[in-house]
């Protein structure tokens, strides 16, 4: 797995809880709030939601190391994700983690730049999104109300040229001030990007069904409780649209791909009727040694999770990698509608 999923998964492991849930079909309510009110985290994130461009420090030709001697240092950068590329917005999904462990919550934006010492392109912003389903749909490996990581970062970073480049990310205090945490990330070319991406054609896999696995529910799924979501992608692709999420949430290193299961099933329920929804394992026999599966290997994807949402004529029209939250999550659904 990539480096970013050791790194995040170091991060959960501590704050990650686990409860169960059914599944009903209720139209979902505002994902915050499911966030707990205890000690202010619903209050904080959902002044995370909607970070105003304007109320960042504007670059004016400074370095980004500059920008990082304006704030306050401490917190550390937990990157969701690990492909970039040039040639338009790219996704950077993060969590900013203080001192004491617990996540950082308030209005946050990167900063990007080839070196410490160059001059900062940004502030890109990037709106919380919450992790939480309502209970109904949560899986044992889902993230709860008892957890304080309860929302994801993404921002929209456009990158003009490939190679590595630093980043600092900022989020404002209640005391106005900002706290910055820095990292670094790699940047590929569009073009050399293998895996496929909105506008191509999906690729027509077979993705595992009960049959497939000769009734071995096990290894079809390894949510706790498993879910319905299990058609096969060849037969349903081209003709109605469909939002196929690669994840395996027994599996995967940074204990998000849970929550986002948890979240498809949730949309399910609010779209099912209108696309179908699949969830594809990631692992040969649910055995990280024996490497990833066929449909994973087609799609030509490194890491997981994954979400393509495909719309009728079968062109993917939304690509996430990574932790993903219900706003965003939500968003690509309407994207094939």
């Amino acid at each position: 797995m990539p480096r970013f999923v050791a790194l995040f998964a170091a991060v959960l492991a501590l704050l990650v809880a686990a409860c169960g849930g059914s599944e009903n079909a209720d139209t979902p309510k505002d994902p915050v709030e499911n966030v707990p009110e205890e000690s202010g985290v619903r209050e904080r994130v959902q002044i995370a939601v909607n970070p105003d461009e304007t109320e960042f420090p504007a670059t004016d030709g400074k370095t980004l190391e500059q920008l990082a001697g304006e704030m306050t240092a401490g917190p550390s950068l937990a990157l969701a994700t690990s492909i970039f590329t040039t040639g338009g917005d790219s996704r950077m999904a993060f969590g900013v983690i203080g001192q004491d462990g617990k996540p950082v919550y308030g209005p946050t934006a990167v900063y990007v730049a080839p070196a410490p010492g160059e001059p900062a392109e940004g502030p890109f912003v990037a709106p919380a999104d919450v992790l939480l389903t309502e209970a109904r749909y949560r899986s044992k490996q889902a993230a709860t109300e008892q957890d304080p990581f309860a929302a994801i970062y993404a921002a929209d970073v456009d990158f003009p040229k490939r190679g590595q480049y630093a980043v600092l990310s900022a989020t404002k205090g209640a005391d106005g001030k900002f706290s910055g945490a820095t990292s670094q990330v790699q940047v590929s070319t569009a073009s050399a990007d293998p895996i496929p991406s909105v506008g191509d054609d999906a690729p027509v896999v077979q993705t595992d069904t009960l049959e497939s696995v000769k009734g071995d529910q096990a290894m079809l799924d390894t949510r706790e409780p498993p879910s319905d979501m299990h058609d096969n992608f060849a037969d349903v692709v081209g003709k109605k649209p469909v939002a196929l999420l690669f994840a395996t949430p027994q599996l995967c290193a940074s204990r998000v791909c849970g929550p986002v299961a948890d979240i498809a099933l949730q949309l399910k329920a609010k779209y099912g009727d209108q696309m179908d929804f699949i969830h594809q394992e990631v692992y040969t026999d649910n055995d990280v040694s024996k490497g990833l599966r066929e449909p994973l290997r087609q799609f030509n994807l490194p890491s997981e999770p994954w979400l393509f949402v495909v719309d009728k004529d079968g062109k993917i029209t939304s690509r996430l990698e990574g932790s993903i939250g219900v706003q965003q999550f939500e968003d690509a659904v309407k994207t094939g509608l």
